[in-house]
């Protein structure tokens, strides 16, 4: 089984943020990252200041609509999920990922457009103690991008 995972930015607005995305993917080992709509690229300034040199080790394509990139990657067999709240959403420590999977991320203020939503395979959010009922994009795509790919095993060093 492929542990492939995928990113798909859907309309983020801050470069600082994408530059961010690629950083923590870079860390995660994300195969590619979607780069959709108004979401901005490594070709523009700004990103690399945050990217640190990630968005050259990290694979990227910019596409126009990502309800396109959901059906190409499902008809390839990825599991397709969206990071976002809503009333069937499942915690995503309880999410028991399929791979390849590809997570969408939204907006930062409208989230995961809804044409998005109802393509994907599953809603998954990060339960919040707070009045706000939100993260930061990046910081939410560390804290699920941890939890979905948890289950990778990796070689610990002895001290």
């Amino acid at each position: 089984m492929s542990k492939d995972f995928y990113v798909i930015c859907d309309n983020i607005r801050s470069l600082y943020n994408v530059g961010s995305i690629f950083r923590t993917a870079d860390a995660l080992g994300v195969k590619k990252i979607y780069l959709c709509g108004i979401t901005g690229t490594p070709l523009q300034k700004g990103l690399a200041k945050v990217a640190l040199g990630a968005e050259k080790s990290v694979s990227w394509e910019k596409v126009g609509q990502t309800w396109r990139v959901v059906e190409k990657l499902k008809r390839q067999g990825v599991q397709v999920v969206a990071l976002e709240q809503t009333l069937g959403s499942i915690d995503v420590k309880r999410f028991k990922p399929i791979f390849p999977l590809a997570l969408v991320l939204g907006n930062e203020v409208d989230g995961v457009a809804e044409s998005v939503l109802k393509r994907t395979n599953g809603v998954v959010h990060i339960p919040m103690a707070g009045i706000k009922e939100s993260l930061n994009v990046a910081v939410a795509f560390g804290i699920a991008g941890y939890e979905i790919i948890s289950g990778k095993v990796y070689k610990v060093q002895s001290l």
